[in-house]
């Protein structure tokens, strides 16, 4: 097999598994924090905030993305194949490529550093780059055979995963925070999940007792229950689903 069309298989296989990678980190991290200096991982607000900030300045990169998205494409991909009824090429598109996935680095980037340790965060670099290096080559492929010239061009003037700000184009459609609440509740409430689980094992493996830091319990109570509110409006009713959305 040409090694394009491996890179494309493997990248297509990949992303049909994406949903272990953070299961694994997760997996990795308390393994981590097991085997090391466990003192190191102490509880402090300040540096938890920043923790948590990175991540959500990564769930506010897919907000902006999902806002303004068009029906069937920024990550609407199924397991049976990609999808992309038009080619995206305004708002943070004319910044980067792949918008999603620099908003899941940041995402996961937060839990990374609660361990504290220098080689897991550069650990988790080189993972979620091999991971989706193949990934983004896969969906290009697909992208390429659909849009052709448009795509070439595009892809020319706009880098992969570092944004440029030179040349930004206005959204060509209005925010919808409809189509944010129906598309991200799940990401959002994630953050919270992750962080309370390594909460628990630190503190676990601290004090032998299993327990939450009051600072997580009053940030996650309310978030599961946005998300319990937002999870039944999404699936009882019509009231999230917009036109073209």
């Amino acid at each position: 097999m040409a090694l394009v069309h491996e890179l494309e298989k493997s990248g297509n296989w990949l992303f049909e598994r994406r949903s272990w990678l953070p299961l694994v980190l997760i997996a990795a991290g308390i393994i981590v924090m097991y085997l090391t200096n466990r003192q190191a991982v102490i509880f402090d607000l300040r540096e938890e905030l920043i923790f948590f900030g990175v991540s959500l300045f990564g769930e506010a990169v897919r907000i902006f993305t999902v806002g303004h998205a068009p029906r069937n494409t920024s990550g609407r991909n199924t397991i049976s194949g990609q999808i992309a009824d038009e080619l995206n090429v305004t708002g943070i598109y004319s910044l980067l490529r792949h918008p999603l996935y620099m908003g899941n680095f940041f995402m996961w980037l937060g839990p990374v550093l609660f361990l504290r340790s220098i080689l897991f965060v550069v650990f988790f670099i080189l993972v979620y780059w091999l991971y989706y290096e193949r990934i983004m080559f896969a969906e290009e492929q697909f992208l390429r055979r659909k849009f052709g010239d448009a795509y070439d061009k595009w892809s020319e003037a706009v880098n992969a995963i570092i944004p440029c700000f030179r040349g930004y184009i206005k959204p060509s459609l209005s925010f919808s925070y409809k189509n944010v609440l129906k598309r991200e509740h799940n990401s959002f409430v994630n953050i919270f999940i992750i962080f309370s689980i390594l909460d628990l094992f630190r503190n676990y493996f601290l004090s032998g007792r299993i327990y939450l830091t009051p600072f997580w319990i009053y940030l996650s109570i309310p978030a599961g229950i946005l998300w319990v509110i937002v999870r039944i409006i999404h699936k009882k009713t019509k009231w999230l689903e917009e036109d073209g959305r």
